[in-house]
């Protein structure tokens, strides 16, 4: 998928050049200036055949992450405003890597040597925790803290990059006109929830990861990725 998007963003025309008097290939790079909070991602998943006068259906496996990066299809402007919120989501990460390897640590040495590493270690991540800066929150239903996943004076937008798959609608059949459109809404983690008519069934996020196409199974037609959201140290 990221392919489709980098390919999109970049292409091919001809036109008048002023300096060789001719008409010359460029390149024309597109980049964005803002990222929305909430992403949708449509797969051309269909074409019509003028000789059959029918729309087919475009059977082609695209592989579409659960994870997506959109720093790379931005402006530099827009880049140098996303680096803060990512560098504090790297800074966690890294606090996350330290408490498990000191986890870890601790349960194999075990004893007091053990101890006085884990007291350690704890030590300095709770530093971590307290030297770090925030700006607002948003607060959930856990009652766990989360930065805003918008710039201040753009309510709606991204301000990281970072996105996480959460719905995919997909289409089982040959045809446009024909066939079966299918809901899958990630509900919390890796688990899932699929929406057939009047039909709920939890199904796991490999079962989602298979939605890619290259069949008659359900084939992904529309993704919709949210804001991955920091949590608030």
């Amino acid at each position: 998928m990221e392919t489709g998007i980098r390919s999109r963003l970049q292409e091919q025309i001809t036109k008048l050049s002023p300096s060789l008097e001719r008409n010359a290939e460029y390149v024309k790079t597109t980049r964005i200036q803002r990222l929305p909070a909430y992403l949708t991602v449509q797969l051309v998943r269909f074409f019509y055949k003028e000789k059959e006068q029918v729309n087919a259906k475009i059977l082609k496996d695209v592989k579409f992450p659960l994870r997506l990066d959109m720093f790379e299809f931005c402006t530099a402007d827009l880049q140098r405003r996303l680096t803060p919120i990512r560098d504090r989501f790297k800074e966690v990460e890294d606090m996350k890597t330290a408490e498990a390897d000191l986890k870890k640590t601790a349960a194999l040495e075990g004893g007091s040597e053990g101890d006085e590493a884990k007291n350690s270690n704890a030590s300095t991540v709770t530093e971590m925790r307290s030297s770090n800066t925030s700006t607002a929150m948003e607060t959930d239903e856990t009652n766990v803290e989360y930065e805003s996943v918008s710039f201040p004076e753009d309510i709606g937008s991204n301000n990281s990059g970072y996105y996480e798959l959460s719905a995919v609608l997909t289409h089982k059949g040959r045809s446009s006109s024909s066939g079966h459109y299918v809901a899958w809404v990630r509900k919390s983690g890796a688990h899932w929830v699929m929406f057939d008519d009047d039909k709920v069934s939890p199904v796991h996020e490999e079962d989602v990861l298979k939605l890619s196409g290259g069949g008659d199974w359900h084939a992904a037609y529309v993704l919709l990725y949210s804001p991955r959201r920091l949590e608030r140290i």
